[in-house]
C-alpha cells in the first residue's frame, strides 16, 4: 500500500468515512443514474437514440427462420416503427418486403419476426405499417 494512503488516515473508520464521502459525491453527480439498473439505463439511452432493439425471442425467430435484413430493410423497419409510434400505435405489425415484424413501440423493441411461407395470423396488435 502506498505510504501516502497509509499515513493519510489514522484509523479504519476515517478511511471508511472518506470512501463513503467520495462515493456519495460521485453518485450524486449530474448523470441522474443513481438507483437505476443497467438495463434501465441502456434502454433509456437506446430509446433516446431511436435505435430499434430486437428481443431475445425476435433474434431467435430471425435466426431459425433465416431472416437476414439488409441495411436498407433495417432502416425501413425502423422508419415503420417510428411512424407507428407517431400515430399512437403501441403494438404494431410492420411489413418489410416478405417479412413481418411485431414491434412494441413504447420500448422500441421488435418482439417477433415472421418470414415468407409461414402462417400469417397476427394477434394483439393495434395497427399495421407497410414500410
Amino acid at each position: 500500500m502506498p505510504s501516502s494512503i497509509v499515513n493519510q488516515f489514522h484509523s479504519i473508520q476515517q478511511m471508511t468515512d472518506q470512501i463513503a464521502r467520495n462515493g456519495a459525491n460521485k453518485s450524486s453527480g449530474t448523470h441522474g443514474i443513481q438507483g437505476r439498473s443497467f438495463e434501465e439505463i441502456l434502454n433509456s439511452r437506446t430509446e433516446e437514440s431511436g435505435i430499434l432493439k430486437f428481443s431475445k425471442h425476435a433474434n431467435m425467430r430471425m435466426q431459425s427462420r433465416s431472416i437476414d435484413l439488409s441495411e436498407a430493410q433495417r432502416e425501413r423497419l425502423e422508419s415503420g416503427a417510428s411512424a407507428a409510434q407517431a400515430k399512437g400505435i403501441r403494438e404494431s405489425l410492420v411489413m418489410v418486403d416478405e417479412f413481418a415484424f411485431i414491434v412494441n413501440t413504447s420500448n422500441n423493441t421488435v418482439i417477433t419476426a415472421i418470414g415468407d411461407g409461414e402462417d400469417k395470423i397476427f394477434t394483439n396488435i393495434d395497427g399495421a405499417v407497410i414500410a
